[in-house]
Parts: C-alpha cells; structure tokens; sequence
C-alpha cells in the first residue's frame, strides 16, 4: 500500500518535471527567436543567443526522450542532449568575453584565443561522443531514468566544464565591477543571477549514472523538478537583462515588448502543453488512451490565454511599465488610438459632402484644405468631381477678394462656402482653413432652410480642417524632435554599463537614421528648418570644416551635401543614361528643386519608380558621409568612429 502511494507520488514528480522540461525548451526557443529579432547586431545578444540555442538542444531533447520508448530514439536523444552541454562552456566564456568589451574592457588577443581554443576543445569532445567514448553505451534498467553509462572521458569533460564555467564566472565579475551606473550594475546583477540557468540546468544530465541519482530516486527528481523551476524563472531573468543590450529604446518599450513576447509565446505555449498532459493522463486513468478532449483543451487554452493577454496588457503596461510618466504616456497613447488620420478625415468629410448635396439635390461636391498660400483638393464626390487643382487658385481669389468671409460664393457652376477657424477670443480674426465646393443646377437659389441645415455641416468640416491643421502642427514638432531624441536614447544606452568611455565617445546613429537626416537636409537644401535644425550638423566634418572656414553652419552642411552628392555623379559629360540616374534624381530633384512628375517625365519612368531610386540615392549619399565622418575621426583621433 505505502509502496503503491510512493510510486504514485513518484511518478507525479516525473511528470511535472517532464511538463517543466518541455516549458524550459519552449520558453529558451522563444528568447532565442527574440535575440534574433531585436538586437542581434549586439555582441552580448547575439552570445546569449547562442546559449539559447544550446539550452534548446539540451531540453527539447530531454522533453522528447522522457516520452519516447524505442531504445534507439531514446539513445540518440540522450546523445543529443549532450550535444548542447558540451558546448555550453565556450558559449559561456564568449557570453563573459562580450560583457567584458561591452563594460569597456576590449580584449587584447588573450580572451579571443581562449575562446577559440575552448570551442576546438568542445568540438573534440564531440567527436568523442561520436565515437563512443565521452559516454557508453545506454543503460535501461536502473534508476532513476535511461542514461548513457560515464566513462573516463565524461569525467575528464566535468572537469573542464567546471573550470570553463569558473573563468566565465570570473569575468562575469569583473564586468560587474566595470558597471558604474545604478541601473546597470542591477541589471548586470540580474543577468549574473540569470546566468546561473544554463549551466545548473545541465547538471542533472551530468548526474545521470552517478550512484546518488541511481540510489535516491526521489532526491534525484526532486532536484531535477527544483531545478527546472528555477531555469525557468533564471533563464527569463536573464534574457530580460540581455534585453536592454544594443538597443536604445526606451526602459518600458523594452520591458513591454519582452513581457508580451512572453506571455504570448512561452506561457501560452506552456499552459496549452500543460493542459492538453493533464487531461491525456486524466483519460488514461480512466483506460482513455485518447480521446477528442485532448485537442479541445488544447486550443480553449491558447483561445483563452490569447484574449486574457489582449484584455489586460493595456492595463500591465500602465501600472507596471509606465512609472511616475503614467499621465503623459497614458496621454500619448490616448492620441494614438483617437488619431484622425487622412482616411478617417476623407471618410468624414465625405460624409458631409453626402449630407449637403442631399440637401441641395447636388451632383457632385469636394473639399480643398488650405496649405500655405494653396488649395489642396482632400475628397471629391458625385458623378463630376473637380478633376484639376489649378483652378482652385481662382477659387481662392475669389473668396479673398470680396464679401465678409462667411457668405457662399458663385464660381462657375459651383457654390463655394469658406471653412473659418473661430478664434476663442473675439477680437481674433476668423482663418480661412479651406473651401467646400456643391455644384449647383442652372438658375438654383438657396432658400432660408437650406441655409439653416448648410450651417452646421459646414461648421462640422471646418472642425475637421482644424483638427487637421493642428495635427499637422503636432507631427512636425515631432518630426524635429525624433532626431534629437534618438540621439538621446543612443547615448543614455551605450552609457548604461560603460560610462566613462561610451558618453565621451562621439557614436554615429544606424546608417538608416542617417538616411533619413540626409533626405530631410536635401528636401530644405536651400533653407529651410530640416537643413538649419538638421543632427547632421553635430558630425565632425561639419564642425571641423564651420571652424576652418567660418561660415555658417547651414553653408558648411550644404556643401557637404554638395560635395556627397557629386560624389555620386560618374565621370564624364553627363547623360540621361541608366548610370546617371541615381545623380540625375538627386541633381533634379534636390539641387534644381524640381516637382517630381517633371522629374519622372524626363528621366522617362513612373513616379512609383522614381521614389524607388531616390531611395536608393539618397543612401548613397549617406554612405558618402559617413565614410567621409569616419576619415575625419582616423584623421583627427587616430582610431574609427564608435557605431551602435
């Protein structure tokens, strides 16, 4: 009876810890998936990737092997699991190596050549294990579990595992003293902590055919189940430190995006798996081998967890990402949602133009916004919309030129009724936001009542313009800040875990960012705020060349410009030729300042396609400056610019 219970008892504690197993190999699946995604340009992400893959290799086979029953897949699993422990160490040692060079300390050769000699020493204990000789053969019969038998070379491997572990360690370490920031000596900690996953979670497959795991079932599984447990948690911990590593993103985007990688990846996964073993072995007490009630609770789990995830990340995010920035954030996040974007502007006002040519029997109607000095056509409707948006300049003069403002006007076949902006206060003069145009039949009259109904829907697009003026307003404030923040974001990074250097260091954003700071710079080459108010202005060569000829610094970058641009250009006369294209496009486009279909129309291609290359350019021309930024600094310092 007391035996009964024990084994029953017994073979609980296996099955949680083969569901944990499996939970294990889901969740480092996911993080080595999210390293890949996010920041393996990183040298520490892409290490921790690496370790990633190994504890896949290890637990993925153990999770297969335990519900396995042919003797020669369960010896090849066991062979497999092996596959991922032995190079456990090397990966470990390059993992400390990156910290080392992240804190400041690069290696001098030393480090490089351990790394290298480790992983030819993990290689040739694999080819041992090939042939038989780190392990023997697979033994079936004995507690706690189906293991390969030790032989001397396995102890030989312990004890370089140990050793290798140690002198990661050791660095690890010595990257924690480097770190003098708050925030990255805690995450350091929490990535030492997290650190000890791996390496603990292979040391119950080291204990296999030792004479305690084969004498002390329920200590060995108990060790393995507590141990999983805390790989599970460890290895989370861990890939949340890695996380901040090579990226500038701010603390709460980092700790978002994670948390919901997670949950929608590795927990969900987990509880599925979970659920769909516990109602297999439910079925089988009851002598149900399987039944439909195993994938039903399968996909009800998934469905469940996916729409608890969607309903309360909004609210996780608030009150555990966002901090003492809750108010401003939450505003943000609100106007993100109630954004009136140009199609919902477009689906409004034609719904407007549908009312009031409903009420005056119209065939057609339109809307133009005012931008600038111009009328912009926004949405047309009805079978004879206006096609040509030159003749709106007529419109416009004839609103300006005469009545109070806020009369209709006839113009041509049209009605044109003037969209104000009525300032709070009332000496503020109403502002012309744009036009609404009916067209009327021959010899039509508005009457009192139509006037009556026109008035609100007029009102109610003037609204729309306005909101849309001050949109506009809000993206370009946004568009001049987005540069500097970013550069922000990018120094505050680097200085998380090597301060004293990485701040002082001149860093160059993503050529992609520099992309787009060219293209900006161009756009407004002769004048205006995206050249003036550029980050480009912050390179060396421009502060270099501002103190050698002391002009202004808008000149010095629009010669730099100049000087990039023609750097595209190919020898000779020039041509309208397949080569010339790319500086055609930027020499016409940018220099000249010519509209785009005139463009397209001589270089003979469509616009789509003349953007297409102006992309294309306009990265060439990047790719001048930053070669030109990196000359200036081996010039200057001796040594090449710090990238991201």
């Amino acid at each position: 009876m007391l035996s009964g219970w024990i084994s029953e008892v017994l073979t609980g504690i296996v099955t949680v810890n083969q569901i944990l197993t499996a939970g294990i190999a889901i969740t480092a699946f996911s993080l080595f998936f999210y390293s890949l995604s996010f920041n393996l340009r990183d040298r520490v992400a892409r290490s921790f990737a690496l370790i990633l893959l190994c504890v896949v290799v290890v637990f993925t086979s153990e999770a297969l092997e335990s519900s396995s029953v042919a003797p020669q897949i369960i010896d090849l699993l066991l062979r497999l699991e092996w596959l991922g422990i032995i190079f456990l160490p090397p990966t470990y040692l390059q993992f400390s190596d990156a910290l080392l060079v992240t804190t400041g300390r690069p290696s001098r050769g030393l480090r490089h050549l351990a790394i290298r000699f480790t992983y030819i020493i993990s290689t040739s204990f694999l080819i041992l294990l090939a042939y038989g000789y780190l392990l023997g053969p697979m033994v079936t019969d004995s507690q706690p579990a189906p293991h390969l038998q030790r032989t001397l070379w396995t102890e030989v491997f312990t004890a370089y595992y140990g050793g290798t572990m140690v002198w990661a360690w050791i660095n690890f370490g010595r990257a924690y003293r480097r770190t003098l920031t708050r925030s990255g000596r805690r995450r350091m900690l929490y990535l030492l902590a997290g650190a000890t996953a791996p390496a603990l979670g292979s040391f119950p497959y080291l204990l296999y055919g030792s004479s305690l795991a084969g004498q002390h079932p329920f200590l060995f599984w108990g060790m393995a189940m507590f141990s999983n447990i805390l790989v599970a948690g460890l290895i989370i911990i861990m890939a949340y430190a890695v996380a901040f590593f090579g990226v500038s993103w701010p603390d709460r985007v980092v700790r978002s995006r994670l948390f919901k990688w997670i949950m929608r990846g590795p927990v969900t996964a987990s509880v599925a798996l979970g659920v769909m073993t516990v109602v297999r072995r439910i079925g089988e007490i009851f002598g149900v081998v399987y039944s439909g009630a195993v994938p039903t609770a399968m996909v009800v789990s998934v469905l469940l967890m996916e729409h608890t995830i969607t309903m309360v990340a909004p609210i996780w995010e608030r009150w555990i990402f966002f901090g003492a920035d809750r108010a401003d954030l939450t505003l943000l996040q609100s106007l993100e949602e109630r954004l009136i974007t140009q199609g919902d502007l477009r689906q409004f006002l034609e719904a407007i133009l549908a009312a009031v040519r409903d009420h005056l029997q119209s065939p057609s109607a339109f809307v133009a916004a005012l931008d600038g000095s111009d009328l912009s056509l926004i949405v047309t409707t009805g079978s004879s919309p206006l096609q040509k948006e030159a003749n709106l300049s007529e419109a416009l003069q004839l609103v300006n030129g005469g009545g109070n403002g806020h009369e209709e006007y006839i113009w041509g076949d049209y009605w044109l009724f003037p969209l104000h902006y009525e300032p709070a206060t009332d000496e503020g003069q109403p502002v012309l936001l744009g036009l609404l145009g009916v067209a009327r039949l021959p010899d039509q009259v508005l009457v009192r009542e139509q006037r009556q109904s026109l008035l609100l829907l007029i009102q109610r697009a003037a609204q729309a313009l306005q909101d849309r003026r001050l949109q506009q307003g809000v993206f370009r404030s946004l568009e001049e800040l987005k540069p500097q923040v970013d550069m922000i974001q990018r120094w505050r990074a680097v200085g998380r875990y090597d301060s004293k250097a990485s701040l002082l260091a001149d860093t160059l954003p993503p050529e992609s960012d520099l992309a787009n700071w060219v293209k900006d710079a161009l756009t407004h080459y002769w004048g205006g705020p995206k050249l003036t108010q550029s980050p480009l202005l912050q390179l060396e060569i421009v502060r270099q060349a501002f103190d050698e000829h002391n002009d202004s610094p808008a000149n010095v970058l629009r010669a730099i410009l100049r000087q990039a641009v023609d750097s595209v250009r190919p020898k000779g006369e020039r041509h309208f030729t397949a080569e010339w294209i790319l500086y055609n496009i930027l020499e016409m486009k940018f220099i000249e300042g010519r509209k785009v279909r005139e463009v397209a129309t001589r270089l003979a291609m469509s616009e789509a396609d003349l953007y297409r290359k102006q992309r294309v350019a306009v990265e060439e021309v990047a790719r001048v400056i930053l070669e030109m930024e990196h000359q200036m600094h081996v010039r200057l310092n001796g040594k090449e610019v710090g990238g991201n």
